[in-house]
């Protein structure tokens, strides 16, 4: 197992335990056949374990697991305070206090705020007193760490990532993510504040695995390299030093041994010409279902009504290149959930995007046609549902 160092020093594996998605038996997690997935990780020398208050059963599952086989102190637990639950500084403690109990311990390793999109949520928690929080929970030793996980635009997460003294963070980011959600920009300027990242959906949730068209798992049997296509998406992240930590969802002893011997052979700076060359034939081949041409490059911004082109037309892509609910999902995410709205009906139809596009993009054409697929009534109505209850005052 290859090891690469948090913001105090400490090792972490390069390869990190998602705990979200334990097999199921009945209705709760198959707490024997978890423990011989985590006990074969940590054997391999995994170290990370991450969880979070609302992944069902998980917080206490690896509880159970890791005390009764005497791992707490040998091992790292990352888990989350569920911003989007808190209203008064009360819950920030009734949360957190009911997380220890879950894991069986009298700490955290790595203590995330959970699931922030917007910049916004994050001053909420200021509002509540979360600044004096972590500072009491910090000098008494029963968090060590202080971080979020995120899930909005790039400017957004700068915005976070440079209001606070974070010990470290978590994004989405994988071969289709360099421009969306924090993206590679959002990796660097981490790297560069010395804050570790560490990696979610690594793998698109399997859809880098399992929906791949076939012409691109061909391009990946045409190379020089013998590797999975769940090989070719760990490998490019670990190919690049600013990673820390890669999560990934592992549920068999399989996959788990798998992931162990691709993380300790892949050093950063391995890829070469051949292997970005073979990765970018499949991201063509991803990308051939698209709607729009749009790269990502930005250059159609700032909108002056505010609306995410770019963000919009990735989404719309994620319709086809995907599946329908996925790019709703994304959607919601990164541009429903902002506090500041960024919809396609913002639109005025100035026309200084099309002015600015490299790819002379119709943008004011498809924009009405994304927000027309990305935002049929229900989902319009819920994702206002939604915004009103994220985005309301703290009591």
């Amino acid at each position: 197992m290859q090891y690469r160092t948090d913001k105090h020093g400490d090792p972490l594996s390069v390869l990190g335990f998602g705990c979200m998605r334990f097999t199921k038996k009945g209705n709760a997690i198959d707490i024997d056949k978890a423990e011989q997935e985590l006990l074969a990780a940590y054997e391999a020398g995994v170290n990370y374990f991450d969880t979070a208050y609302i992944y069902p059963g998980s917080e206490a599952a690896i509880g159970e697991i890791f005390e009764r086989n005497h791992l707490r102190e040998k091992i790292h637990i990352a888990t989350k305070l569920p911003q989007y639950m808190i209203s008064n500084a009360a819950g920030v403690d009734r949360y957190f206090n009911e997380e220890l109990s879950r894991l069986r311990t009298d700490y955290v390793d790595y203590y995330l705020m959970h699931h922030l999109t917007d910049i916004a949520m994050w001053e909420k928690l200021k509002q509540v007193g979360i600044l004096d929080w972590i500072k009491e929970k910090k000098a008494s030793g029963a968090i060590r760490n202080i971080g979020f996980s995120y899930h909005g635009n790039t400017e957004n997460f700068l915005k976070i990532l440079n209001d606070y003294d974070w010990d470290m963070c978590q994004i989405q980011y994988n071969y289709l993510d360099e421009v969306s959600q924090a993206g590679r920009a959002g990796l660097q300027a981490a790297a560069e504040k010395g804050i570790p990242v560490v990696i979610m959906e690594p793998l698109r949730g399997g859809k880098l695995v399992n929906m791949l068209p076939e012409e691109a798992k061909e391009a990946m049997r045409s190379s020089s390299h013998d590797w999975s296509p769940a090989e070719w998406g760990l490998r490019w992240l670990y190919d690049q030093p600013e990673v820390t930590v890669v999560l990934s969802g592992m549920n068999s002893k399989e996959m788990v041994l798998e992931n162990c011997r691709t993380a300790s052979d892949t050093p950063a700076g391995s890829f070469g010409p051949e292997e970005f060359a073979v990765l970018e034939v499949v991201k063509a081949k991803i990308n051939e279902k698209e709607k729009v041409g749009c790269t990502g490059c930005r250059y159609c911004m700032p909108c002056p009504k505010g609306v995410d082109i770019p963000g919009i037309f990735r989404c719309y892509n994620t319709m086809y290149t995907e599946s329908k609910s996925q790019g709703r999902y994304q959607f919601a995410q990164t541009v429903g959930l902002t506090k500041e709205p960024a919809f396609a009906d913002q639109c005025i139809e100035c026309g200084k995007c099309e002015s600015h596009c490299p790819q002379s993009i119709p943008i004011r054409e498809k924009l009405k046609e994304a927000d027309k697929a990305l935002r049929p009534l229900p989902y319009k109505v819920g994702i206002n549902v939604v915004r009103k209850f994220m985005f309301r005052k703290p009591a």
